[in-house]
């Protein structure tokens, strides 16, 4: 009435124990889960006070200033204030900072003239300095504002140009009173030198 069943092959084949059955791995232990959070988790002391805890906070706020003040300096678009940001503002300073115009030696030579006119040289060779200090100073005033005219009708035309649907506002007036600046004065500081190569790291 009930027959039996005849056995699969696999239940008659006598199974191998002598080879040791290995299965795929990572090649290393997988690690304790407290022992991974331990290791995802770094250390926090909590302030003992208020005091303790002021003083945290300021050394925090001192190190967030020092970062974006080093990420302006070298010019990294999400550190820099609204008005030099967008690429329009890089070409202009980048076009200015790969010239060399007379617009950087106005305050340097100023200063010069100012220095000899009160140096207390003999009266005949100061009559003429201060001759030179009345006639220098204007003509060197000139210069600069022409350079200025110059410099911001030029970075207008060429950035016009180069980014078509741009907002310009402003972009002539920002090149020519960079153009005024002495470089090594320059914010964010110059990326290219004078002729267009850039500048290089510092080691």
């Amino acid at each position: 009435m009930f027959r039996r069943r005849t056995q699969s092959p696999t239940e008659d084949s006598p199974v191998d124990d002598s080879k040791p059955v290995t299965t795929p791995g990572k090649g290393r232990p997988t690690p304790k889960r407290s022992e991974a959070q331990g290791r995802r988790r770094s250390p926090v002391t909590a302030p003992s006070n208020r005091k303790e805890a002021y003083r945290l906070q300021r050394d925090r706020d001192k190190a967030l200033r020092a970062r974006q003040r080093e990420g302006m300096l070298r010019g990294e678009e999400r550190h820099l204030p609204a008005r030099d940001r967008g690429p329009v503002r890089k070409f202009a300073r980048d076009w200015v900072d790969s010239r060399r115009l007379p617009g950087q030696f106005f305050l340097p030579a100023v200063l010069v003239i100012m220095l000899l006119s009160m140096v207390p040289f003999p009266l005949q060779i100061r009559s003429v300095v201060l001759l030179v200090y009345t006639m220098s100073l204007p003509v060197v005033m000139v210069l600069v504002l022409v350079s200025s005219f110059y410099v911001a009708g030029r970075v207008k035309k060429e950035a016009a140009e180069k980014f078509p649907g741009e907002d310009l506002k402003g972009v002539g007036f920002y090149a020519a009173m960079r153009s005024s600046q002495i470089r090594r004065l320059r914010f964010p500081k110059p990326v290219v030198l004078p002729g267009g190569a850039p500048v290089p790291a510092k080691r």
